[in-house]
């Protein structure tokens, strides 16, 4: 595990985007997962200006989408294909047929899983993973107790997601579902990249990189990755 705390969300956006696009550069034709949420917005809004300036390419890739709430898609505000439309896939021109994300209003739910598994193994597992972390150290939907060995799940969302999860949405959602990779994807994965913010982050990055890998903190297990690089704003990270 390889860690960078840098002075504010800024630098540490940049630093993450620019490792991201020295990977891409190296793999044109790479799967990527990238993370929704508040968090990779800046790293986002610097990998579209290096696209635009011509430093990075995404127009091979093909991307996996990480999670979903259960319910929604990209025509609902606030969801995580929602928000990586808006912020990733459209500044960046990205063709939909060169995304695979979980349908997460289909009936079949366990199928969609098996579809996105497939999709995945088809392609060699996934390149690079752009990961968050949350206040309770989940990976995704990748909750306390899940099992390492997890492939596409569908799972109870824990209190605090449903709860941090609102922020998303402009009016009150029910949220209890969640449809994600499993950590076996992100242990698979050629390399992840983590990025946190702020204080309130900072006992779960410290647990991360510091406590014992257990699945009661999901996000230990990154201290196994053969390749992890973690970025942190300086608010986020307990010396």
């Amino acid at each position: 595990m390889n860690v960078s705390v840098l002075k504010d969300y800024e630098a540490m956006s940049k630093a993450a985007a620019e490792k991201i696009a020295e990977l891409v550069n190296a793999n044109p034709n790479a799967l990527v997962c990238f993370a929704a949420g508040s968090t990779p917005i800046g790293t986002f809004e610097i990998l579209a200006d290096l696209a635009a300036d011509k430093k990075v390419d995404f127009g091979s890739c093909k991307f996996v989408g990480l999670d979903e709430w259960v319910g929604m898609d990209k025509t609902d505000s606030g969801s995580c294909q929602e928000t990586l439309w808006k912020t990733l896939f459209l500044p960046l021109q990205i063709k939909e047929e060169n995304i695979c994300f979980f349908d997460a209003k289909a009936k079949d739910l366990q199928q969609e899983c098996q579809r996105v598994d497939q999709y995945i193994m088809d392609h060699g597992n996934i390149d690079l993973m752009l990961l968050g972390i949350g206040v309770n150290g989940h990976l995704g939907f990748n909750e306390p107790g899940v099992s390492f060995n997890s492939l596409s799940h569908v799972v109870n969302l824990d209190q605090n997601t449903k709860s941090v999860g609102q922020k998303y949405f402009e009016t009150e959602r029910e949220l209890s579902k969640g449809i994600t990779l499993g950590t076996q994807h992100i242990m698979d994965s050629n390399t992840v990249i983590l990025i946190a913010n702020g204080a309130y982050k900072a006992e779960a990055v410290h647990r991360m990189i510091h406590g014992e890998v257990t699945n009661e903190l999901p996000a230990t297990i990154l201290q196994t990755h053969r390749e992890c690089y973690v970025y942190l704003e300086e608010g986020a990270f307990r010396r």
